[in-house]
């Protein structure tokens, strides 16, 4: 099939939001070529669990697309109509199937060496709609928070190498009170600025006290999730010809319930963004089922690329020490042994991926950004009111710090 043969009913399989949303556009989609249309879909088919950042991008995609005409489809899309597909490509179902086609097409293109030529129609477009539809500017500066270091009693070699040319360098903070201190402000920003996921909490370990204003995900909160997913990659992975593309596709199939989520065990009840948001995070991420660094990294920048929130506080908590990986699947919490130390070293360069990553948004010259060693005086702040690469051994707390970037 392809997409001139498009029809409403061939949408019925979505979920109610994107059928409806998709339905309107059938006209503008089948003037679309095969190569590119799929792309397209993935999105729009996930738009029920869209944040609603993403759903005005897709909103504003398919009104463009509507109002281009007949010779300015030929000039945006003549590159991806010059691909040539398969008569299996052709008879896939990429309607109701769009991400599976995407790897398919990803394979063929690289087989038939097409994928530079994909490469260079894609830039092209993303180019010609950034034009058409420049990003929207937050109604506030971002601020970003990274807190690492948790459980390390002493450290003594320099942290926030990455960091400091880009900011301040506190050497003398005040660490009483400091995460509480930094929860109050993120939930300060949140009610003088209520955005739907606009305000977030990730923690890698148990989330402290905090303010329901803010959309927290939590390590240890996902634990029954992470445990049952375990058990899923080690009952497939057991089968005889299990490999590593079918396991691929079948953590793609799962849904939230399968991991008991969205029945009241973790998060926010009934939330089935959220929900299908740490799904993602579980399935899509490589090692965000047993190391808690790597899951606050890994939500970390899924937050900021998708969410793009207005505020974002991280805090790094110590994961498990690097065992086989037969052992570190088996999901046996009897023998966990945990590495504070090696831990500081990864949520530091985690905190250097969190700005940039924040850096990747719109208005980011006007954003902030602070990462703290917690329960200890050492801090990096980023803004357009800090000093680049200055140290100040000035006597701080953590609100004092915060009002200084404001």
């Amino acid at each position: 099939m392809l997409p001139r043969d498009l029809k409403p009913e061939h949408f019925n399989g979505y979920p109610p939001e994107a059928r409806k949303l998709v339905t309107g556009y059938i006209g503008a989609l089948q003037r679309l070529p095969l190569s590119f249309l799929p792309s397209l879909l993935r999105e729009v088919v996930d738009y029920d669990f869209k944040f609603p950042v993403e759903r005005r991008s897709v909103e504003r995609e398919l009104a463009n697309l509507n109002s281009l005409s007949g010779e300015q489809v030929g000039t945006w899309f003549q590159a991806f109509a010059q691909i040539q597909l398969s008569p299996k490509l052709e008879s896939f179902d990429w309607i109701n199937a769009p991400a599976q086609f995407v790897e398919q097409l990803s394979s063929y293109l690289w087989t038939t060496h097409q994928l530079d030529a994909f490469r260079t129609a894609a830039m092209g477009y993303a180019g010609r709609l950034q034009a058409a539809e420049p990003p929207e500017p937050p109604p506030m500066p971002r601020l970003g928070i990274t807190v690492v270091g948790q459980g390390v009693g002493a450290y003594d070699e320099a942290l926030f190498r990455k960091l400091r040319p880009h900011g301040a360098y506190f050497s003398r903070v005040k660490p009483e009170n400091g995460l509480k201190q930094l929860l109050g402000a993120v939930a300060a920003r949140a009610k003088a600025h209520p955005v739907a996921y606009g305000h977030w909490y990730v923690d890698g370990g148990q989330a402290a006290d905090h303010d329901p204003a803010l959309t927290c995900v939590s390590y240890e909160a996902l634990g029954p999730a992470r445990a049952a997913l375990l058990r899923k990659i080690r009952s497939e992975t057991d089968r005889p010809g299990m490999g590593p593309e079918a396991l691929r596709t079948l953590l793609a199939q799962l849904r939230p319930a399968d991991l008991g989520l969205g029945k009241g065990e973790v998060g926010k009840a009934g939330d089935a963004v959220l929900d299908r948001f740490q799904l993602k995070v579980l399935t899509e991420g490589s090692g965000t089922q047993i190391f808690s660094t790597t899951f606050s990294q890994w939500t970390a920048r899924e937050v900021l690329r998708r969410a793009q929130p207005l505020t974002l506080l991280v805090r790094f908590a110590p994961r498990q020490r690097q065992k086989p990986m037969n052992e570190l699947l088996s999901g046996n919490s009897d023998r966990v042994e945990l590495d504070p130390v090696g831990s500081l070293v990864d949520g530091d360069m985690g905190a250097y991926y969190n700005w940039l990553n924040q850096q990747r948004l719109p208005a980011a010259e006007q954003s902030s950004f602070l990462v703290w060693f917690e329960n200890h005086g050492a801090a990096v702040a980023v803004g357009p009111s800090m000093a680049r690469g200055t140290v100040s051994n000035s006597v701080a707390d953590m609100g004092e710090l915060l009002s200084w970037m404001s």
